[in-house]
């Protein structure tokens, strides 16, 4: 059985940034992904369309740990959610 990436690893050690993953992510995935929303944070679901294509490709060393992406979630560096205010 294959445990999940990050598994059973401390949680003292340094997770990376969300921007220090995203320089990883081939220039053509990120084009994609965030194609006329780069003035804003990053969604969740622009996040899961670049994991799902790195799944795809076979690049599972690519993908962040659980903890990097709850922390860039909990640290507001990635938006779940974007509302827009109602005029």
């Amino acid at each position: 059985m294959t445990l999940p990436k990050g598994y059973g690893s401390s949680q003292s050690s340094k997770n990376r940034s969300f921007n220090d993953w995203w320089t990883t992510v081939p220039d053509d995935l990120r084009q994609k992904a965030r194609r006329g929303d780069e003035a804003n944070k990053p969604l969740l679901n622009q996040i899961n369309y670049v994991l799902l294509h790195l799944h795809l490709s076979g690049k599972h060393d690519s993908k962040p740990s659980h903890n990097e992406l709850k922390d860039w979630l909990h640290s507001g560096q990635v938006d779940v959610l974007r509302m827009n205010s109602k005029k």
